[in-house]
């Protein structure tokens, strides 16, 4: 949809036993101005909404037996088709399950080249898999642990692609130099004053030098990876330059 300046307008819908929950990033922060601006919309559906018996049952005892609960299909499906009807074309209808995809800056960034998402935040044991095999498009982990349900991890994807649309960032360098965009972790960040309790910023940012900084700037996140992201540098073919900068990194740090 396009709003009054022409921009298009990214749908939200999210399917969860905790609107409330949800809702609240609506509220506040990047998110929350996104919304006020009308550059995002966001939907949520509640399963409950979907049943019909007087204690609005959305789980059951799995077959087969074993601990916790299952939730419904029934109630489930016609959450997601509600929520698919609130948004465009075209937006994939993503699950938040520990057995997903582990969610990282690049599916972000291809997420928020999307219309929308159609979220479902699971609870229990998780959802009768009979819904993944008719309705999910995709299954998204944040990582290898355990939440209690995937509204967080609902609220940590819409928090990430949103900050990734056009005009939502004061600033839409910010966007560009966050940490993974590049595949590595971001630099060091200073503000005043220059001295706190003996130590000062660093030299070369007080230079006005900008391309000394952005080369700077560079080796530190190189740097920082290789010390604390190994696996990212792997996932990565440096260039001369990188490569170099990195050595540099190396050699200081050993001094």
């Amino acid at each position: 949809m396009l709003i009054g300046n022409g921009t298009e307008q990214m749908q939200f819908a999210v399917v969860s036993l905790f609107p409330e929950m949800v809702g609240t990033i609506g509220e506040y922060g990047v998110v929350g101005r996104a919304q006020q601006r009308e550059l995002i919309s966001l939907e949520i559906e509640n399963p409950r909404d979907h049943t019909h018996d007087l204690h609005r049952t959305v789980d059951d005892r799995p077959y087969g037996g074993g601990p916790g609960m299952v939730m419904k299909y029934e109630p489930v499906a016609a959450a997601i088709e509600a929520a698919q009807g609130k948004c465009p074309d075209g937006c994939p209808v993503v699950y938040l399950s520990p057995q997903g995809q582990v969610f990282d800056q690049a599916m972000a960034k291809r997420f928020s080249t999307l219309p929308g998402l159609v979220l479902l935040a699971g609870r229990y044991e998780g959802i009768d898999e009979r819904l993944v095999e008719t309705h999910i498009d995709a299954e998204v982990s944040l990582g290898d642990f355990v939440l209690s349900g995937g509204e967080i991890a609902a609220m940590a994807v819409i928090d990430a692609v949103v900050r990734l649309l056009p005009g939502v960032l004061g600033d839409d360098e910010s966007a560009v130099q966050d940490s993974f965009m590049e595949g590595l972790l971001d630099h060091p960040h200073y503000t005043r004053p220059e001295e706190i309790a003996g130590s000062r910023v660093p030299d070369v940012l007080l230079s006005g030098d900008h391309a000394k900084i952005a080369r700077w700037r560079l080796k530190q996140a190189l740097g920082r990876s290789f010390e604390r992201r190994p696996d990212l540098l792997e996932k990565l073919d440096l260039d001369d330059e990188q490569q170099t900068l990195l050595d540099e990194y190396l050699k200081e740090q050993s001094q």
